[in-house]
């Protein structure tokens, strides 16, 4: 098999990944609305402990010119800046709509959706990139991806299900918004010293917006069904879980 097909077919891997998020929810039906408001303060926790990864990834990706910590820190206020226009752009009230949601719901869900996606991006590059480093090395980068897809898709069912999406429709949901990955992985691969520049920006913009979203929406969305003191806990678990699991990954 041609090196760029195994990349590409790798990086599409990473995609379905995100899909299995959804899948908690399964056992999650008919669970009251405060068990719900846990769910996600544990997704938004998991993301802050990814945007914590994503900025040790960008500082040290700088490659042999350096800089990767500016540009990882410029990448970051981009997110910021970024997720705040996508929130303006998106309309308010009955004409917006994705699947079963509608007005403030079908808001957030889009805004959500578009932070991941802009997260996928990053990856995308992150896994034609680390080919560069041989085909163990890269390997291990995508498995590492393919694990942090998977909270990453809970976080967008904790958006979608408890409003009324099925969970099939919200894995749906989550692998379309990893569609960049795969798109991004092949050009990366192909053109590595232009993409890997561009690396350490496109990992502070997604940890920057990660974090945009977790505490403009994730969080008041939590607390209207849970207590601050609960909130606080399932985001502290949510977030050991995830660096306990990059630390993990690290070390293999």
């Amino acid at each position: 098999m041609p090196e760029w097909l195994f990349v590409t077919l790798l990086a599409a891997g990473t995609a379905a990944a995100t899909g299995l998020g959804a899948l908690p929810f399964l056992a999650l039906r008919g669970v009251s609305s405060r068990v719900l408001a846990w769910a996600t303060a544990a997704a938004a926790g998991a993301m802050l402990g990814a945007s914590v990864g994503l900025i040790n990834e960008g500082f040290a990706s700088g490659g042999a010119a350096g800089g990767g910590e500016w540009r990882t820190v410029m990448g970051a206020a981009a997110g910021f800046v970024l997720i705040t226009l996508l929130q303006k752009l998106v309309p308010s009230g009955e004409r917006v709509s994705i699947g079963s949601l509608t007005e403030a719901n079908a808001k957030r869900a889009i805004l959500v959706l578009g932070v991941m996606t802009i997260h996928s991006a990053a990856e995308g590059i992150g896994v034609g990139v680390s080919f560069a480093g041989g085909e163990a090395f890269g390997l291990a980068i995508t498995l590492a991806i393919a694990v942090h897809n998977i909270p990453e898709g809970l976080a967008i069912s904790a958006v979608m299900v408890p409003k009324g999406t099925p969970v099939w429709k919200a894995a749906w949901w989550s692998v379309f918004s990893s569609l960049p990955q795969p798109l991004l992985a092949l050009p990366a691969f192909l053109f590595v010293d232009t993409f890997a520049w561009w690396l350490p920006v496109g990992l502070g913009v997604a940890a920057g917006a990660m974090v945009w979203m977790v505490v403009a929406e994730l969080l008041p969305e939590s607390l209207e069904d849970a207590g601050r003191g609960e909130v606080a806990l399932a985001v502290g678990a949510g977030m050991a879980a995830m660096l306990a699991l990059q630390v993990g990954l690290a070390g293999h």
